[in-house]
């Protein structure tokens, strides 16, 4: 697995839904993250595309939808992935599917509708359920039982991975899943990704450790 540095410029026509933006913040809540999962990267958000109503051309907007603070509303939004690149302090990274999952695992529709939905829905930042994500320690106790730091799924509010991983699931590209378990990292080791990842800006001796390796069912519910 390999990466490589690119531009947003030489890379916006190449992104496609689906694919996984990964951010490595500078803040203290995205410090805490990066510690509590020995990693690089402490958010993600995953791209939608959009095009204007009764234009005849081919013209497109990359957006990102993700469970941020943005415009004073902390959970699920959507905005253009070029405003958000410009405006970010840190390292971004373009995690693009793999052309078989694309080509025989990708529901459009689901993906879309389901993501749209959270987003119409207003659904807030989930706290307490980020952070138990991030504390596996017993996780998986003898006869099928969780500690403390287990989460059951719940979609009632969402923080970062677990919005993608949950959209990715109901697009078809993942198997069943526990996306309320899933962390930022998680979602990047997922071996449901191109061979090759893209770092847009920030410190380029920062990586994706063990990028594209793990299998989505590890997650299962």
């Amino acid at each position: 697995m390999s990466v490589e540095q690119i531009t947003y410029a030489e890379a916006r026509n190449q992104m496609k839904p689906g694919d996984v933006i990964a951010f490595g913040g500078k803040g203290n809540f995205s410090q805490l993250i990066k510690f509590a999962t020995c990693s690089d990267v402490s958010h993600v958000g995953v791209i939608l595309q959009t095009k204007v109503v009764e234009d005849t051309t081919d013209r497109f907007f990359n957006q990102i939808i993700e469970t941020t603070t943005i415009n004073g509303f902390n959970g699920v939004n959507i905005s253009r992935l070029s405003a958000r690149l410009t405006d970010y302090t840190g390292e971004i990274w373009w995690l693009p599917l793999s052309s078989e999952i694309r080509e025989n695992r990708f529901d459009a529709v689901a993906f879309y509708n389901f993501l749209f939905d959270q987003s119409e829905a207003r659904k807030e930042y989930d706290t307490p359920q980020g952070i138990k994500s991030v504390i596996d320690v017993l996780d998986k106790l003898p006869f099928g039982l969780h500690g403390p730091g287990y989460n059951e799924e719940d979609f009632s509010k969402f923080f970062c991975s677990e919005l993608v991983a949950a959209g990715l699931e109901k697009a078809g590209s993942v198997g069943t899943v526990n996306a309320s378990e899933v962390t930022p990292i998680d979602l990047c080791r997922w071996n449901i990704f191109q061979g090759t990842y893209y770092q847009m800006s920030g410190d380029t001796s920062k990586k994706i450790s063990r990028f594209n390796t793990a299998n989505p069912a590890d997650w299962d519910v």
